[in-house]
């Protein structure tokens, strides 16, 4: 039995925040400068990923947010069932790291009630996803989640009729109705099956991938790619400007689903691609 200190956490979570909220990940980087360059030059879309590009660049210099919406605090952890957690809650460890960082690099606080919309002044509390694992280790993945891509992700209980057909429809039909809302190139994380709240799990598991990743599983991988051709076919572009360029990736999940059933749930994320991960 391992043990780790829950201010050992506190500690790694409260830097995890730091940085997600500075720079996008390497991959959103390396999938933009690729979108710039299927732009023609004096298109708008080009002039859309220049200054994109231009603000992650400044937010990294200067050490400032590299967007005004920091997000909801979303954390997975993976925690290997020979580890033995000490100190402090882990909700409340996690919760104490996004209050101090949120306070101390000045990021904006964005958590309310849901009836009276009264802030909790401190961006709390996260959202914080457990998932027992194998081994003697924790593994954190901090993922700010701004809600302007947020509120235009889309669940559906699908017939399993509707197959892998309807599965791609369904992925291409909510990035069509989001438009130019959630501030494309857009970023889709996608569960296919589980339930109605294991496969919204899974579409946020999957924004924690590597844009231009694929699944292991070939015939899931072809369901990324078939979507991601038919995304980038609507010409809705970079901010809604237009172009060849609407997502940068599609990244999808899977779980076993009911015989009855077909959920797919797609977690819609902004250009902004923020995630920062640290092995305990």
């Amino acid at each position: 039995m391992r043990i780790i200190s829950s201010e050992t956490i506190e500690q790694a979570v409260y830097e995890l925040a730091h940085r997600a909220c500075l720079r996008l990940t390497p991959s959103c980087l390396r999938a933009l400068h690729a979108a710039a360059d299927a732009e023609p030059a004096d298109s708008a879309a080009k002039f859309a990923y220049e200054t994109l590009l231009q603000n992650a660049q400044t937010a990294a210099m200067e050490n400032m947010a590299i967007c005004q919406d920091t997000g909801y605090a979303v954390l997975l952890a993976e925690i290997g069932q020979d580890v033995r957690i000490e100190g402090k809650w882990l909700q409340t460890a996690v919760n104490d790291a996004v209050a101090r960082a949120y306070h101390d690099f000045h990021f904006r606080k964005s958590v309310c009630d849901p009836i009276t919309r009264v802030n909790t002044a401190d961006n709390t509390p996260a959202a914080l996803h457990t998932e027992l694992v194998p081994g003697d280790r924790i593994r954190l993945a901090f993922l700010p989640k701004g809600f302007g891509s947020e509120n235009m992700s889309r669940l559906y209980m699908l017939t399993p009729a509707k197959g892998v057909e309807g599965i791609v429809e369904a992925i291409v039909e909510t990035v069509r109705q989001a438009g130019s809302k959630p501030c494309p190139p857009v970023v889709c994380g996608v569960g296919i099956g589980g339930t109605f709240d294991t496969c919204a799990f899974l579409a946020k598991k999957a924004l924690t991938r590597e844009i231009g990743s694929h699944n292991e599983r070939e015939d899931v991988a072809a369901i990324e790619r078939e979507a991601l051709d038919k995304i980038n076919a609507l010409g809705i572009g970079a901010q809604g400007f237009g172009g060849n360029i609407t997502a940068l990736g599609v990244l999808c999940e899977t779980a076993p689903t009911h015989i009855a059933g077909l959920p797919v749930a797609i977690n819609i994320q902004c250009h902004c691609m923020r995630c920062e991960k640290i092995d305990l």
